[in-house]
């Protein structure tokens, strides 16, 4: 596929979102500009590039000086923030974004970091608006932020997708464009190509290395040692996209062998390599030269995963972070590289997966880690693919893997009438994530303040449960629990549809995934199975009894978040577990008898 037809495919794509919304009932707001970057923030969280994102266009002045930004995307412990911009241009035609024009828009979001960070930005913001407490937390929190980027967002194509680092009130913020191009190569399942490392330009020479071709084998080996410092350097880069999917989870320095490093790093930093294990690292290419003495050293790899070691990655990250008494300067950690040969991409992630599972030795990590490939993954994508909704024409679509959408559409809609009869038969308002599945379920199990960490936190606790506690699914599933899996979906976006319309805005103000969220578990908590979700499966959709309902119950919970913390943001307060307790507490109005969904 060319770029432009990626472009055509991407923006009549961007239409049938906006059209089914305004037919939901949300009216003008959000814009196209708003909800193509809501897209693209979603993708980005979606591949691991940053945490999960929260739509929010603010702009205002301050001087001569603009200042705007789209969305933020702000990680759990503060200490990492990537901000976004969007330059957009709406036009049926591919346009050409000059480096000029994308440094310019990024400076509208520098701005709006540097005044946050050394003013009372907050004080001129309107004090409902969701940036107020954002332009807060920057103030408060700016010594502790260690991660700064700024994404520019654009439907054009730009020559340059990284820019130079620029220095904010005595921190460096890193400048990246997500471009048209750059979507269109994550589209086709090239997002590891923006994962790499030049060991001569990073440290100034090659790492001395052994490498095993084998010229049989469907990949080569080459053993070597990175630098400390420089394994902290790549994740302040790349953060968890450089770790294997599924096994992003830090899980802190209490853990045995993770405060055995944190043990070795402050007191014996020169035999780090003698008491590691390591890292295992698979790569899509690397490339060697003669290091000065003559020997064979690694000079480059590209397309880089880290598949084992991510507790090594990231212990060494959050200790130098947080102790300044640690010196990396010493420290070497071992590497087995694994080279992936050109072939199919099916067996390459496969080949992938093996590795994670059978590499991994420190803190376990379980076959159930290697999520995408779980029993439970490929049982429900078959389920999607063969159950039709009642009226035979359409059905939903289970993406196991980040761009199977795009990718079926590619694939099977060769022509515009077939990609159009696709998307009548598998409507984008019909696809749901694994990460979208573990936030619906999650929140009929009544965790919602799990649920509020968003993106891999709340998907890797649902990975967990389902391997603790296994009876939480059939197994294998069934179409049954899958047709009350769609209904739980039905009514999470229902409910989330509805208060986001232009008319709800007056009550509804911010936090809306959470209010939903916290809506469903009330409704699981206080009806259970009295609730029939085979009727929501049948009708697609919901009555006017349980809608009004489930506006009366979500009326309640916006009102137990503001009195809970009045002007706070609410995807904060919501990963409270005592939000869940007060709000599980509260006084719901009584529903009707006559709700057909409701059996007596």
């Amino acid at each position: 596929m060319t770029l432009e037809e990626f472009h055509h495919n991407f923006r009549s794509d961007l239409q049938t979102i906006i059209t089914e919304r305004i037919e939901a009932g949300e009216g003008p707001f959000p814009s196209d500009e708003l909800v193509f970057a809501e897209l693209v923030m979603e993708h980005l969280a979606e591949t691991g590039i940053c945490d999960a994102p929260t739509v929010c266009h603010w702009s205002g002045k301050v001087g001569k000086a603009n200042l705007r930004i789209t969305g933020y995307a702000l990680s759990s412990d503060e200490a990492a923030l990537d901000l976004f911009v969007t330059h957009y241009f709406g036009s049926e035609e591919l346009n050409d974004l000059r480096d000029s024009e994308a440094t310019a828009t990024a400076r509208e979001g520098i701005r709006f970091l540097l005044s946050a960070a050394q003013s009372d930005l907050e004080t001129k913001i309107e004090p409902t608006h969701p940036i107020r407490a954002l332009a807060g937390i920057i103030r408060s929190r700016w010594s502790d932020i260690d991660r700064l980027r700024v994404f520019v967002i654009t439907d054009g194509k730009t020559k340059t997708k990284r820019f130079s680092a620029t220095e904010v009130h005595g921190k460096m913020v890193a400048v990246e464009v997500m471009d048209i191009e750059r979507l269109l190569r994550h589209t086709e399942g090239k997002p590891r190509d923006e994962l790499l490392v030049n060991f001569v330009h990073s440290i100034g020479r090659a790492l001395p290395c052994i490498h095993v071709p084998d010229p049989d084998a469907d990949y080569e080996y080459a053993l070597t040692a990175i630098p400390g410092k420089l394994i902290r350097d790549l994740y302040i880069r790349y953060g968890t996209t450089l770790l294997e999917a599924n096994i992003r989870t830090f899980l802190g320095t209490k853990r045995a062998v993770n405060k055995g490093i944190v043990e070795t790093l402050r007191k014996e930093p020169e035999h780090f390599m003698a008491f590691n294990n390591g890292l295992v690292i698979v790569c899509d290419a690397a490339t060697f030269e003669r290091t000065a003495d003559g020997d064979l050293g690694l000079s480059f790899l590209k397309g880089l995963q880290i598949v084992n070691g991510g507790q090594t990655t990231s212990t060494i990250y959050f200790s130098s972070r947080n102790d300044p008494t640690v010196d990396l300067s010493h420290v070497m950690v071992p590497a087995k590289i694994i080279i992936l040969k050109e072939f199919q991409d099916e067996a390459r992630e496969r080949l992938i997966s093996n590795v994670s599972r059978y590499a991994n030795s420190q803190n376990a990590v379980k076959i159930s880690d290697l999520s995408a490939n779980r029993p439970f993954h490929r049982q429900l994508e078959k389920l999607a693919n063969e159950t039709w909704c009642p009226n035979g024409t359409t059905r939903w679509f289970y993406e196991r893997s980040a761009g199977a959408y795009n990718v079926m559409l590619l694939r099977e809609g060769t022509t515009p009438s077939k990609r159009r009869r696709l998307k009548e038969m598998i409507p984008p308002r019909q696809k749901v994530t694994k990460n979208d599945i573990a936030k619906y379920h999650e929140a009929w199990r009544c965790r919602p303040n799990q649920v509020a960490m968003a993106g891999e936190k709340n998907f890797a606790a649902f990975m967990t449960a389902l391997d603790e506690n296994p009876s939480i699914v059939p197994n294998p599933l069934d179409t049954r629990w899958y047709r009350s899996m769609i209904a739980k979906v039905i009514l999470f976006k229902t409910i989330e549809a509805m208060i986001k319309t232009t008319d709800a805005k007056e009550v509804f103000r911010q936090g809306w995934v959470n209010i939903a969220t916290y809506v469903v578990s009330v409704v699981s908590d206080r009806l259970g199975d009295r609730l029939d979700l085979d009727q929501i499966w049948r009708s697609q959709g919901i009555s006017t009894g349980l809608r009004d309902m489930l506006w009366d119950w979500a009326v309640t919970v916006n009102a137990e978040f503001n009195r809970i913390a009045p002007g706070q943001q609410i995807s904060e307060v919501a990963k409270r577990a005592t939000t869940w307790a007060t709000v599980r507490a509260a006084n719901y109005p009584p529903y009707s008898p006559l709700i057909p969904e409701i059996r007596d």
